[in-house]
């Protein structure tokens, strides 16, 4: 059994759990922070086969989107087409059982074209322009697990919403219910409802006569993503007497999230009499909106073979739309009897939308290179090494209130601030390292890399981490260029599929490996 006995966090996370049921859509979680700052960096087929460094190397389309000082080694001009393959293959753990799912899709590595110009006066000084578009994630993934649980049931969330809310069941089922997505469904389905015991009123869920007994239920998750996000990004770089680099980018990226939830629990017992047989909760929701971010970054060339660079790019301010529908399914028994509902029904027949404003972490970034053969003459170059330190703090991401919503509320407010302190509490900091190296055999060159994202998580319980294996080869011959790189991603997170104040929760232990193969044609001109 996994769990997080950290009680506060229970206390604070069911509370932003009751804040987000309420008819104003509000879905927000804090897992939402992870999603658009937790993935490894995207690139081209070269600076992916070298584990992604690209902080002080230069000389790639992709510096466009990590340092963009980068920019400033281009004198001539380059246009790169970069497409790719993504094929996951996720394992998770859930209470003993194992689970195995594949999922394919086609993915888009940065794309763009160059323009570099020399000044007329020296050689040695230039400047370049870049445009590029790159998928910056990749949500296409699907998790699935299931297994026995003799411990809790799904409907106790939705119960312990309920008593907590000092409402009746009258006021949560009527056609402004605050809990639309939660409570509501789990009412009109007599999932949970109110039972005497010991002369007390209490709300119990149908499941737990299940747990009261001494059984299990059987438990199935199911999550489907898909979408990802798209950067294009505009930049330039200039160069000092082949010394000094500095560069910046503005990015404006477009966000297009979707996934879809299901998650059941039946019966595991031959007993058709204990209440309770089987209950689907269903799940949709969306989320598009975009956003502004801006890099800077500078590369110093202390001697020819010996480079360094700093970089940061600030958060990434997003204006985003969520909508969100829900439904529910139960079998029940003893008396038999089947329910039905959706969402819509609490919502005036409409799905429910919330629009907010997000912001992503600050992120730093340190590197070094080194050039094998560092001379004016680049087909003599015998190839590099390359490293990069990134520190990302995670639990500074924010969420707000669209300021262009005139109908914000005290309570609207409330709940943000709520929300950020348990990403606050959630969350920490983590450094993420890239290494890589290129070896050239004159037009030929064969490439490895390596790459590390950190935890992060704050409870120690909670493991997460994702490295990447990298390999390649690339061809260079007068003004052509074709990179073809394959990636091997691990990674290691955890999936709650519900939670719950007065215990420990129980979690999903998930491991996604991923393939991503990538090929990039480049002319120069």
């Amino acid at each position: 059994m996994y769990c997080i006995t950290t009680h506060l966090f229970m206390k604070k996370y069911l509370l932003i759990f009751s804040l987000f049921s309420s008819v104003a859509a509000k879905a927000q979680v804090p897992e939402d922070a992870l999603r658009y700052s937790f993935y490894p960096q995207n690139g081209t087929a070269r600076n992916l086969a070298t584990g992604g460094a690209m902080g002080s190397l230069g000389g790639d389309l992709n510096a466009i989107f990590v340092n963009p000082a980068g920019l400033g080694f281009y004198k001539t001009s380059e246009l790169v087409l970069t497409p790719g393959f993504v094929f996951n293959n996720n394992k998770s753990a859930f209470r003993g059982t194992g689970s195995k799912y594949d999922k394919k899709s086609f993915g888009l590595g940065t794309t763009g074209v160059v323009l570099g110009f020399s000044e007329s006066q020296s050689s040695k000084t230039s400047n370049a322009l870049g445009f590029a578009i790159t998928q910056t994630a990749n949500f296409n993934n699907r998790v699935h697990y299931k297994g026995y649980n003799n411990y809790s049931s799904f409907s106790e969330q939705f119960a312990e919403e309920f008593a907590k809310s000092g409402l009746s069941i009258d006021q949560v089922l009527n056609s402004n219910s605050m809990f639309p997505y939660t409570s509501a469904l789990g009412l009109y389905t007599y999932l949970i409802d109110t039972v005497r015991v010991n002369g007390s009123l209490v709300v119990k869920g149908a499941p737990e006569y299940i747990l009261d007994g001494g059984q299990a239920l059987l438990q199935e998750m199911t999550k489907t993503t898909s979408g990802g996000i798209y950067e294009p990004a505009f930049s330039f770089a200039h160069n000092s007497n082949d010394k000094w680099y500095i560069g910046g980018t503005i990015g404006i990226p477009i966000i297009n999230y979707r996934s879809r939830t299901s998650f059941t629990e039946s019966d595991t017992s031959s007993n058709t009499s204990n209440y309770f047989n089987y209950a689907e909760y269903t799940d949709d929701f969306t989320t598009r909106g975009y956003g502004f971010n801006g890099r800077l970054g500078v590369i110093y060339r202390p001697l020819d073979y010996f480079r360094v660079g700093l970089a940061v790019q600030t958060p990434t301010w997003m204006s985003l739309t969520d909508t969100h529908t829900a439904g529910l399914r139960t079998e029940l028994e003893n008396p038999t009897a089947n329910f039905n509902v959706g969402s819509e029904t609490f919502t005036n027949g409409q799905a429910g939308k919330a629009r907010y404003a997000q912001n992503t972490p600050w992120k730093f970034l340190l590197s070094a290179s080194y050039v094998f053969r560092e001379v004016q003459d680049v087909t003599k170059q015998r190839g590099f090494l390359t490293a990069d330190v990134e520190y990302i703090n995670h639990r500074s991401s924010r969420f707000s209130a669209d300021g262009d919503d005139e109908n914000i509320t005290e309570d609207d407010k409330n709940y943000y601030r709520q929300l950020n302190g348990v990403v606050k509490q959630q969350y920490k900091g983590a450094f993420n390292f890239r290494v890589g190296g290129e070896v050239k055999f004159n037009t030929v060159m064969g490439r490895l890399g390596f790459a590390y994202y950190g935890n992060p998580y704050k409870d120690a319980a909670l493991k997460a981490n994702r490295m990447l294996l990298s390999g390649g080869l690339g061809y260079r011959h007068k003004g052509f260029f074709i990179d073809l790189t394959y990636v091997h991603a691990m990674s290691k997170d955890v999936n709650f599929p519900y939670r719950l104040e007065d215990r420990a929760n129980t979690f999903a232990s998930t491991k996604d490996q991923r393939g991503n193969v990538m090929a990039t044609v480049g002319f120069k001109f």
